[in-house]
């Protein structure tokens, strides 16, 4: 019993992301999951480089991964500076 109130406790905290009124920035979330998922696939493609195996990475989907990036932090930043909360 003890372990299922734990498991609901957790599971209720991760939905409390995606309420209109919580401390997260989803904007950030997005972008370091995003920045993450790139650099795990550049060390992956360096790891197999060096066993000499070619890891096929699509430019356009490195692109996408890159935008959503950029465009996550950018978007947060640019919310930061032009905020009317002071």
């Amino acid at each position: 019993m003890k372990i299922l109130t734990y498991i609901k406790t957790k599971l209720m905290a991760f939905f409390d992301i995606f309420k209109d009124e919580n401390d997260f920035d989803e904007k950030n979330i997005i972008g370091f999951i995003s920045f993450a998922i790139m650099v795990i696939t550049m060390m992956v493609d360096l790891i197999s480089g060096f066993f000499g195996h070619d890891l096929k990475i699509q430019e356009f989907i490195y692109n996408s991964f890159l935008i959503v990036t950029l465009g996550s932090f950018g978007i947060s930043e640019a919310g930061k500076i032009f905020s009317s909360k002071k």
